[in-house]
């Protein structure tokens, strides 16, 4: 996007012109691109869809990862918000088997979109599709917060990366979780600001996550790190809207999480040699994928 390169100046440019994050986003997009702004509504909503498509499939009894260390996680959780939801209620446990699902269909190769990454794709889409499906929300606000949501994730993309061999996995799954708690914030009527602040709480709740994929492979413990970060965004927007503020700014946030990932150690960031995928069990589960080390 043209012009913004922090939060704070999509705050001031959403302010100055009377909109919110996602039409500000929408119109210097279709400006900069010299393209109707109906055509890049479009495709974001096809995007969605792709969203939808992603939470269905990894629904499926049959869906399992390359690997088969996992798969079926996001039907477990569905059938259990269909007895109750348990502690988390329905709502909120049909959130959470939707991140599941999506992240679970990236794990068996089938077509997500990376928000910002395939490794976090599951959490935009729990919150977007749980409000679309649950609370009613038109489809139409839902395409125009994803504008907001990728607003913030280019803003956090620019100023410290969302790769989580560059800064470990809070600049996957943190950024995935800022983006959907400005998003939800926006849906829910809150001010540019109070998008700020969403996405500053967010960031702060994920801040020195490691990646450490057992095996190296997308799966353990990233799936569950997605639904994760899906109630993190949920919990961020409703302290926002409820006004409680971030104190430090979200730009300040996003230069902390860059200053955090370079002082992650590389055995943190992505190459399975720290943290969970070095535990006794990540390496057996290791072995049991790829055989033993020189097999």
């Amino acid at each position: 996007m043209l012009g913004y390169d922090t939060i704070a100046e999509l705050v001031a440019g959403a302010e100055s012109r009377g909109c919110t994050i996602g039409e500000l986003a929408l119109r210097d997009q279709a400006e900069a691109m010299e393209q109707p702004e109906l055509e890049l509504f479009e495709k974001m909503e096809l995007d969605y869809m792709v969203m939808e498509k992603s939470v269905a499939e990894g629904m499926r009894e049959d869906r399992r990862s390359m690997s088969g260390l996992t798969g079926g996680e996001g039907r477990r959780m569905a059938r259990y918000a269909e007895q109750g939801g348990g502690l988390l209620g329905p709502q909120v446990s049909r959130a959470v088997s939707r991140a599941l699902a999506a992240a679970c269909c990236n794990a068996s190769m089938g077509r997500i979109v990376a928000a910002p990454t395939a490794g976090s794709c599951g959490i935009l889409p729990a919150c977007l599709v749980t409000m679309h499906e649950d609370r009613g929300v038109p489809l139409e606000r839902i395409v125009m917060a994803m504008f907001t949501a990728g607003a913030v994730g280019m803003v956090i993309a620019k100023k410290a990366g969302v790769a989580g061999a560059q800064g470990g996995c809070q600049v996957e799954c943190g950024s995935a979780a800022a983006m959907a708690a400005a998003a939800l914030t926006e849906l829910n009527g809150g001010t540019p600001r109070q998008c700020a602040d969403a996405c500053a709480i967010a960031l702060v709740n994920q801040m020195g996550l490691v990646c450490d994929p057992v095996a190296g492979l997308v799966e353990i413990p990233c799936i569950k790190r997605n639904a994760a970060g899906a109630m993190i965004a949920f919990s961020a927007a409703d302290m926002a809207l409820a006004g409680i503020p971030a104190y430090i700014p979200a730009d300040e946030c996003i230069e902390a999480m860059r200053k955090v990932g370079d002082a992650l150690p590389d055995t943190l960031k992505e190459t399975a040699l720290g943290g969970l995928a070095a535990t006794p069990t990540g390496l057996k589960l290791r072995e049991q994928v790829f055989g033993r080390p020189g097999a």
